[in-house]
């Protein structure tokens, strides 16, 4: 009867964990299809603005901007100085199976590249991992698990901007997860800082954009200007969408682990019926031969 009451404990925990492990699933799904409802509202915005810029640089030429690789520092002379940045997105909580392992993995490969970088880490669970790496975290941010929002883009596309145009960094790479689809989450690596034409006209064909070249419009107060008044607004789309899809894949990520973590919890939950049955059964068999010897005894 003692392992019969250790079976019923563990079925008891197995059924605990299946029930929270289901309303995980459930809750990721939601917060899943919000996030992919929110990206795609914003996303025309930011996909004109990418074309605008297009549009200024094919008619401009070669365009003079503290923006583009060739002019470093807000003074504008000689190659850009300082330290490559590489911003890490990663998650404020585990269970999302190898979400986080598959960045860190990316970071670290990216930055064995590049000549004494800097991380920019976004999540707490990068946070604790880079801590023992060997390189230096310049900035930690946390959103608490929430979906990011324009505000918290605009703000950190900000400091990403004033360290770039100061010359604190030479480039800024981002590391997030996109997400292809449900059962396809990739981590990617985006060159935010410095602009280039060629990277622009990519972008702007792989979003389904025709190919845009010697188109003329006039700009006032000048093409400089119109330019570098829409790169901030470029970059805090570019920055928004990163962490709306490193935060959707997150949730595809945790969705699919709960699901595999549903089903080993529901198998293990039928084999330990079949133990639970095979316990008892034997039990009531061994109750019945001793009753049955018992009377046998009395006859006797």
């Amino acid at each position: 009867m003692a392992n019969l009451r250790d079976v019923q404990l563990r079925m008891r925990a197995v059924r605990q964990t299946l029930q929270v492990t289901k309303a995980m699933n459930l809750i990721s799904t939601a917060k899943l299809r919000k996030g992919r409802r929110l990206l795609e509202d914003t996303e025309p915005f930011f996909n004109r603005i990418q074309k605008s810029m297009y549009d200024i640089l094919s008619g401009a030429g070669a365009m003079q901007s503290d923006f583009f690789g060739s002019l470093g520092g807000i003074r504008g002379e000689g190659p850009k100085e300082g330290s490559p940045a590489v911003v890490a997105v990663t998650s404020d909580k585990g269970l999302a199976g190898g979400y986080n392992a598959n960045v860190c993995r990316q970071v670290n490969t990216l930055c064995a590249s590049l000549e004494k970088p800097v991380l920019i880490v976004i999540g707490s669970i990068g946070t604790r991992y880079f801590a023992h790496s060997p390189y230096p975290v310049l900035e930690s941010l946390s959103f608490k698990s929430k979906l990011p929002d324009l505000e918290d883009a605009k703000e950190f596309t900000d400091y990403l901007i004033a360290q770039y145009l100061w010359g604190m960094f030479s480039e800024v790479h981002i590391v997030y997860t996109h997400m292809y689809s449900t059962v396809k989450v990739q981590p990617t690596v985006r060159q935010a800082l410095p602009l280039k034409l060629e990277k622009l006209q990519q972008e702007i064909a792989e979003t389904g954009g025709q190919k845009r070249a010697n188109l003329q419009f006039e700009y006032l107060p000048s093409e400089k200007a119109v330019f570098d008044a829409l790169v901030p607004f470029y970059l805090k789309g570019l920055v928004y969408g990163a962490l709306v899809e490193a935060y959707v894949s997150e949730q595809s990520a945790r969705m699919a682990a709960m699901d595999e973590a549903s089903k080993n919890a529901e198998e293990m939950l039928g084999s330990l019926q079949i133990h639970y049955n095979r316990v008892r059964q034997a039990g009531i068999t061994q109750e019945v031969t001793e009753i049955i010897s018992g009377s046998a005894a009395l006859l006797d």
